[in-house]
Order: C-alpha cells, then sequence, then structure tokens
C-alpha cells in the first residue's frame, strides 16, 4: 500500500462489499455504522446492532474507534456509552488486521468469551461471575428489548419504552411549550 488513505478505503469497500451493512456518517468514509449480528449459539444470538466505526487519520495504523450504538449487556461493553474493551483493537492493534477483522473475529469472539475480570460494566462482570444462568437471561432480556432489527435501524433508542417524548402534548392537551413562561417568577 501506498498510503493509509488508500489502505482505509479499501478495507471500508470490503467491509461495504461483504455481507455487513454499512452506513455511513456525514457522507465520509472516516465514520459509520455497521449492522453486527450477535454470534449463534451464544445468547447473543437473534440480537442485531448497530455498531459505530471512527476510523483515525492514521488507519490502519491506529486502531478503529468501535462502540455499540443501541445497548447491549457485556462485562466489556460500557452500558452507557457503548465503549468497546478488547485488547486487539485498544492495545495490540496491527496493520495486518482489517475491518473485516473486528466484524468476523474480534467481535464474536468479545461476546462468546466475555472477560470478568477486565469489565466496562460492572454489574454484568459480578452477574456473570456469580450467576451464569441469571447473566444469559439478561443478556437475553436486552437482546430481546434493544437489539432487533428495528432498534438497530433506530439507533437502539429506548426512550418510546420509559420516557415521553419532548413533542408529546400533557394529558390536558396542552404542549410543553405552551406551559413556558419567558423569564422567572419573582419568589
Amino acid at each position: 500500500m501506498s498510503s493509509p488513505s488508500k489502505r482505509r478505503d479499501m478495507d471500508v469497500m470490503k467491509l461495504m462489499m461483504s455481507d455487513y451493512t454499512v452506513e455511513p456518517i456525514n457522507d465520509g468514509i472516516n465514520e459509520f455504522n455497521v449492522e453486527f449480528h450477535g454470534p449463534k449459539e451464544s445468547p447473543y444470538e437473534g440480537g442485531v446492532w448497530k455498531v459505530r466505526v471512527e476510523l483515525p487519520d492514521a488507519y490502519p495504523y491506529k486502531s478503529p474507534s468501535i462502540g455499540f450504538v443501541n445497548k447491549i449487556f457485556h462485562p466489556n461493553v460500557d452500558e452507557l456509552s457503548g465503549s468497546v474493551c478488547l485488547d486487539v483493537i485498544n492495545q495490540s492493534w496491527s496493520p495486518m488486521y482489517d475491518l473485516l477483522n473486528v466484524f468476523e473475529v474480534f467481535l464474536p469472539q468479545l461476546l462468546l468469551y466475555p472477560n470478568p475480570s477486565d469489565p466496562l460494566n460492572g454489574d454484568a462482570a459480578s452477574l456473570m461471575m456469580k450467576d451464569k444462568e441469571q447473566y444469559d437471561q439478561k443478556v437475553k432480556e436486552y437482546c430481546d428489548r434493544y437489539a432487533k432489527k428495528n432498534h438497530a435501524d433506530n439507533s437502539g433508542s429506548d426512550e418510546s419504552d420509559e420516557e415521553v417524548s419532548d413533542n408529546e402534548a400533557y394529558s390536558d392537551g396542552r404542549s410543553e411549550s405552551e406551559d413556558e413562561v419567558a423569564g422567572h417568577a419573582d419568589p
């Protein structure tokens, strides 16, 4: 390869031409989402996640940034940010690896073989070590709730499940904006 940018272009094209659905962000090649399916014969089977990929300018010499957009219950994935704790991406990345390795090997291995001794999600790690059966059940609950195809398409937002949207009206028909008053009343 004569330059990192050519290698980046080639790796992204290989990923796009594979079986993965790739959605560019901001019409660029440095940021995109990839639809990732949970590995077969695991508690994650049937789950569909949107995984955000950000490629640094120095890619492939510097590793991509990988994060789950919709929620996943896993010891090595931060539940709020979706950040992934995976040595091969964070510490031992090599230009020999490409984006297909991330989705065909690294992420499936992460889901199949969690490392509860190096957690980003302490609750998941603790549950996995104490009660593997209950851990597997919670993983499946998260898959059902946050990782179905429509959740990946909608960025995994669960606001419709638990919260009232900002645009919804109050029960008496007023909207939130009608309730706002310019300035503050004196006490």
